[in-house]
């Protein structure tokens, strides 16, 4: 028995899921949705049926295995995101249009610039809690899982329940704003106070 195919609710939530994930997880969510299509879990659209080929569902789980244990170790943790800030945002857009497969180009485009402002936002939100947690490996860990564990759970909402789903990612994305904008002003305090300049 194949899936359904997808209706435009369950793309534009699923391109949303795509973008949003990849800002904290690229690797993962090409090899968690390459894996759901080539387990016929879910008829992924043409433009995302790349993701479903061995090679690159092998490349993308050896990936997402370093990036888990990279992203345990908090010094390896902050140089592994500062690297992947050029592949992130882009990754995203690129996952969000392909949810489209460029056959509705309006979609395609705004899904592109959706995917990229969402991994964006969870990347940079991602970073900033990962170096205020630096020092203190315990809480870097929990963090670390949390992310983990938020990348399939968003990708199985957007599929399952597309109307939950955008309102949680809607909580959470303005959850993440907020702690974005809370942790960059203390870390800019602190380096102040490190510099010894006024705050």
């Amino acid at each position: 028995m194949t899936p359904p195919d997808l209706d435009t609710a369950h793309l534009v939530a699923l391109a949303a899921a795509l973008g949003w994930a990849s800002g904290v997880r690229l690797y993962l969510v090409v090899f968690l949705t390459g894996l759901a299509g080539a387990l016929g879990w879910v008829a992924l659209p043409p433009g995302l049926h790349v993701l479903q080929s061995p090679l690159l569902l092998v490349a993308s789980g050896v990936l997402a295995t370093i990036e888990f244990v990279a992203d345990k170790i908090p010094a390896v943790n902050a140089f592994w995101d500062g690297l992947h800030t050029l592949l992130r945002v882009p990754g995203g857009a690129v996952l969000a249009a392909a949810a489209f497969g460029g056959d509705q180009a309006q979609w395609t485009l705004v899904a592109a610039l959706a995917g990229g402002a969402l991994a964006a936002t969870s990347h940079v939100a991602k970073t900033t809690a990962s170096l205020t947690t630096l020092p203190e490996p315990v809480t870097h860990a929990g963090v670390s899982l949390v992310s983990d564990l938020s990348v399939p759970a968003m990708l199985w909402l957007s599929l399952s329940h597309p109307a939950v789903f955008a309102v949680v990612l809607a909580v959470v994305v303005v959850t993440m704003v907020g702690i974005t904008v809370v942790l960059f002003r203390f870390l800019r305090a602190l380096t102040r106070r490190l510099l010894g300049r006024p705050a």
